[in-house]
This record gives C-alpha cells, sequence and structure tokens, in this order.
C-alpha cells in the first residue's frame, strides 16, 4: 500500500474506534467531531476523501452499535421504529441509522478539509503579497 492509502485506512479506523469508545457516553453527533479532529491531523488530498474516510469509519462504528444493540434486544426496538416511520422493514431502520452516521461524520471530516485548504490559500497569498512588496 502507498501512504495515501495508509492514511485513509488509519482515518477510517481510528474514526471507527474513537467514535465507538465516544457513543458509550457522548451524544450521537460526536462522530462529527471526531472527524472533524482527525482530519485537521491527518489530512486528505481532496475534501472527498476526507468525506469518505470519516464518514466510512463512523458507519463502520454505527452498524457494529446498531447490530449488536438491535440483535440484544431481538429487534423489538428497531421494528417499532420502523412501524413508526412506515417502512417495510426493521433493517431499513437499521441502515437508515448508518446512513446518518456516515453523513453526520463525513460532514464534519469535509469540513475540516475545507477549513485547511482555505487557511492554507489564505496563507499562500499573504505570502505572495510580501514577496512583490519585498521585490520593489
Amino acid at each position: 500500500y502507498n501512504g495515501k492509502t495508509m492514511r485513509f485506512l488509519s482515518v477510517v479506523a481510528l474514526t471507527a474506534i474513537a467514535s465507538y469508545g465516544s457513543l458509550q457516553f457522548m451524544p450521537w453527533w460526536i462522530p462529527m467531531l471526531i472527524g472533524f479532529c482527525l482530519i485537521l491531523v491527518l489530512p486528505m488530498r481532496k475534501n472527498w476523501q476526507s468525506f469518505l474516510a470519516t464518514g466510512s469509519g463512523a458507519a463502520l462504528c454505527y452498524t457494529w452499535i446498531a447490530l449488536f444493540t438491535d440483535q440484544a434486544n431481538e429487534h423489538i426496538l428497531s421494528r417499532k421504529m420502523a412501524v413508526l416511520f412506515h417502512l417495510p422493514s426493521y433493517v431499513l431502520m437499521i441502515v437508515i441509522t448508518v446512513m446518518v452516521g456516515f453523513f453526520t461524520a463525513g460532514l464534519g471530516g469535509w469540513t475540516a478539509s475545507a477549513l485547511r485548504r482555505s487557511l492554507r490559500n489564505k496563507n499562500l497569498r499573504k505570502m505572495e503579497l510580501a514577496g512583490e512588496k519585498s521585490s520593489s
């Protein structure tokens, strides 16, 4: 594997592990903050890579939690929620849960990537302006 692939997989794994630990005692949106912080520390080249890496990690975490929690209570809650949302199957409730986790964390990663790019471009413009003033 090359460095880009390893960084991507590292962000996926770190997002999944940190989200799992945090979701035990923090609110459902904490993977967004985790993804944001991870991308600030381990930036990706493209915004979509940040979105995909952090979203995938959170989706793995949410899948793990949803499946094992659902299995433990014999699908009682997911069936009742599926009825409430007029879904044909409780499996769709789990899929929706995973999708919410994916998009939430993915947006956190994308936001951090966009912020880094914005700050980097601003710093480049300042350096260019300083170079023009010193050469004049």
